[in-house]
């Protein structure tokens, strides 16, 4: 026991306070009339009866109230021994790493093995608790002492595809030593991958009720050859063959040559021999890849395997198809801007969609569903049924591009968005006078190619109302020039100007061909992307679809989802590499590839001094050493003294009260003889 703050036990002297008024006292007695006192000796009387302690418990009362009292300023505390000295208790928790590069040659296996002596081991009141960690964390038994409990949970532990994360392990066991209310003794059995640590060191930290012990079933780095990326297009539209590249990295100390394979829905259709410098990279290409229509499924696969098979292939998907219709919407005799909107769709690498031209009075009848993707070209008017057709299609994922000039601008609002036009605004050419883009959005993905629109002049521009709308481009005079709107699952892509080369020179400038190429891309949903998409990432269903569901299918060819969770999904986990398909409500089909993130075939292990300073780090002992004793905690008993004090002066004011009644009676009996 001691005290926080000692300097106040001087106050003790206090309790002479109580003394003085039980001993100290001057005597007083009742004065009586008497006729003369010239008869009677002076003498002096013992005060020895008169100095005698009177009412014993109530001056022990009010000594022990001034004695706590002074303890309790002084803040006393107790050491508290806690964890395996408080009754030998304890949560032995045991973490199996089954990221992907425990499936190398045995290293899961003598994980374990390792796992299940540690908890073969447990007793004494102690109680265990397996878990299975890779990018999250999964409890495999509740805790408990059962020990065939916890041998079941080791064995049901599985290497999978995801990325090992010791930060969202220690994450977990800063919860579990918040909550277990014993200590924790963490047993970690791993690869120790140096690729899975956090860039923040910190986020290892443990509190000191965790205590870590780890278990590494390898010591040294092992070389491994894995296909690291792949670039091919997701969907080919024309008959010439594509041509694939494959990146292969070489993760060890020597080089090595190994036979790279392409290979389409399980058929070999080329191979190279390609060697891969010791630490470097080395990239092999393919020009063979003759896709016929439909989804495929391709590989980049790698001979002879090595102890990591699985990385030693690289999954891709390539779509043929034929390209899709977009429906060109002009008013007639006015051409121009579909000649050159045409020529700059056509003059893409891959021409995703063809252009069917029509004029505005020949829309009444037309479905715009059966389009990618609807233009109306600085239009005047079109049918109220063709635009409130549009304004379905628009919401249920379709897009339309809207370009205003002087027809646009006369019927006072945007088709289909409803933005209120302000203002048609001509730039007389004389003297230069014409206003340049002087703001462009390099993230909007129709100006991500085309970004830099210096030279370009306007001659014309109409300004429109944006309304909330996202403004992806202005003009130097501050009128916006492509405003881009949402409307349900679809949207509305305003171009404040025309394609025609008169109230613009956009279409003669270089910026024109990648600027029609990325937005048709954008409103036709043909959006850039990897070949393939990584373990771990989520694939967006999309959202808002009423109640529609879509249909998903695993690697192993199983539903990922019920019709209920389709129904009101917005994305889906992509938890293992291979092929997913997905359904679509609309009856689109699409082929996702999956590949396992290839930090996880870098197999260099965390180096011996940053693994012993994880464990040293405050709260942990040294790394692969024992639990150490739990430090003892001071609790302070303040608290509960001043509780006693308070129940103290409530027992002294009933006895006080008591007293003083008593001490009064003879006095009231002599006020009222002495009144009678």
């Amino acid at each position: 026991m001691g005290f926080l703050t000692p300097w106040f036990l001087a106050g003790a002297a206090a309790i002479g306070l109580p003394v003085w008024l039980h001993l100290l006292r001057r005597h007083r007695s009742t004065p009586l009339p008497f006729s003369s006192l010239r008869f009677f000796e002076r003498r002096t009387q013992s005060s020895v009866r008169h100095r005698r302690l009177r009412y014993l418990l109530l001056f022990a009362l009010r000594t022990l109230v001034i004695a706590l009292l002074v303890l309790a300023f002084a803040n006393p505390f107790i050491r508290r021994q806690g964890g395996a000295a408080a009754g030998n208790r304890r949560l032995v928790v045991a973490a199996i790493d089954e990221s992907f590069s425990m499936r190398y040659t045995g290293r899961l296996e003598r994980a374990k093995q390792e796992a299940a002596r540690v908890v073969a081991g447990i007793g004494g009141g102690d109680r265990g608790q397996v878990l299975a960690f890779g990018s999250r964390v999964r409890t495999m038994t509740d805790a408990t002492p059962d020990v065939s409990v916890l041998q079941a949970g080791v064995r049901a532990v599985e290497a999978g595809d995801s990325r090992g994360s010791y930060a969202e392990l220690a994450r977990a066991l800063r919860s579990m030593g918040q909550t277990a209310g014993v200590p924790v003794e963490a047993h970690v059995f791993s690869d120790m991958q140096k690729s899975s640590l956090p860039p923040n060191f910190a986020d290892l930290s443990l509190p000191g009720s965790v205590r870590l012990v780890t278990h590494p079933v390898t010591a040294e780095r092992v070389a491994n050859v894995t296909v690291e990326s792949v670039r091919a297009p997701r969907r080919v539209y024309d008959q010439r063959k594509v041509g694939v590249e494959a990146t292969v990295a070489n993760f060890g100390a020597a080089a090595e040559t190994r036979r790279a394979a392409l290979v389409l829905n399980g058929r070999e259709i080329e191979s190279h021999n390609v060697e891969i410098p010791a630490g470097g990279r080395a990239v092999v290409e393919f020009a063979n890849l003759e896709a016929p229509f439909g989804m495929r499924r391709c590989e980049v696969k790698l001979s002879p395997a090595d102890g990591l098979p699985e990385d030693d292939l690289f999954h891709f998907s390539v779509e043929r198809a034929e390209p899709r219709p977009a429906l060109f919407v002009e008013e007639p005799n006015h051409g121009r801007g579909l000649l050159y909107f045409r020529a700059a769709l056509e003059a893409s690498a891959q021409s995703a969609f063809r252009l069917e031209p029509v004029n505005a009075g020949q829309t009444a009848n037309l479905n715009p569903a059966k389009y990618a993707f609807v233009v109306l070209s600085d239009v005047a008017a079109v049918p109220a049924a063709f635009e409130e057709a549009l304004k379905r299609y628009v919401r249920g994922g379709g897009a339309v591009l809207v370009a205003l000039g002087r027809m646009g601008a006369s019927r006072g609002r945007v088709p289909v968005s409803g933005e209120a036009i302000v203002e048609a605004r001509y730039f007389a050419r004389e003297a230069e006078r014409f206003e340049t883009a002087s703001w462009l959005d390099p993230a909007h993905p129709a100006l991500a190619k085309s970004s830099r629109w210096d030279g370009v002049r306007f001659y014309q521009a109409v300004k429109v109302e944006p309304a909330g709308a996202q403004v992806a481009a202005r003009l130097s005079g501050g009128t916006p020039l492509l405003i881009d709107r949402k409307m349900g699952e679809g949207r509305v892509l305003v171009f404040a100007s025309t394609f025609d080369n008169i109230s613009n020179d956009l279409p003669l400038d270089a910026a024109f061909v990648p600027f029609v190429e990325q937005t048709a891309r954008y409103l036709g949903r043909l959006e850039d992307g990897p070949a393939g998409d990584t373990v771990d990432s989520h694939y967006e269903l999309g959202e808002g679809r009423g109640g529609a569901a879509a249909e998903v299918l695993g690697p192993d060819a199983k539903r990922l989802l019920s019709l209920d969770e389709a129904a009101r999904a917005r994305s889906v986990p992509l938890a293992h590499a291979g092929f997913y398909e997905v359904k679509h409500p609309n009856e689109r089909r699409e082929l996702v590839a999956v590949n396992v993130d290839r930090r996880e075939s870098d197999l260099d292990v965390i180096p011996a001094e940053t693994l012993a300073l994880w464990g040293n780090a405050p709260g942990n002992p040294a790394a692969g050493g024992g639990v150490a004793a739990e430090e003892p905690r001071p609790v302070e008993l303040g608290w509960y003294v001043l509780v006693a004090v308070l129940a103290l002066v409530l027992a002294e004011s009933w006895l006080g009260n008591r007293h003083l009644a008593v001490e009064r009676e003879p006095e009231q009996e002599a006020a009222r003889k002495e009144a009678a």
